[in-house]
């Protein structure tokens, strides 16, 4: 391999060191190969009891992944995205979308910096993908 060769691996090999699991706090993970960036959102669990219920309301076309905290899977042909400031974004797939597990994490590979309903997809660890069909924002509610 050439020196200039392995010069292309560098990004990689700084994505991985990145990526170990003993970095505390850090729930959403860039790598960068090659002008693609991958990032890999960790999947949090539900609450056990859940005192405000979430209100669809209508959505973005497109979110900005710069505040992207957290997902959290909300059904089977959902994923809610949770931002810094704590508000949330649901994404919705096509009807083609098979129910996938994610193993505690989805893949988004976001073009200029924002994911876009009927452009961008959501990637398993296994390597299945469901393209986003819109955006529902969610406003809290608390529970009667």
């Amino acid at each position: 391999m050439t020196s200039g060769g392995f010069l292309n691996f560098v990004p990689l090999l700084l994505g991985l060191l990145g990526a170990q699991p003993g970095v505390v706090g850090q729930s959403v993970t860039r790598l960068i190969v090659q002008d693609e960036v991958i990032m890999r959102v960790r999947v949090r669990a539900h609450p056990l009891l859940p005192e405000i219920e979430w209100v669809e309301k209508k959505g973005p076309r497109c979110i900005p992944v710069d505040g992207l905290r957290s997902a959290m899977l909300s059904g089977p042909e959902d994923v809610d995205f949770i931002f810094e400031n704590h508000s949330r974004v649901r994404a919705q797939f096509d009807e083609n979308c098979p129910d996938l597990d994610f193993y505690g994490s989805v893949y988004v590979r976001p073009r200029d910096n924002r994911l876009c309903a009927r452009r961008d997809a959501i990637y398993s660890r296994m390597g299945a993908s469901c393209t986003i069909e819109k955006f529902k924002q969610l406003v809290p509610r608390l529970r009667r």
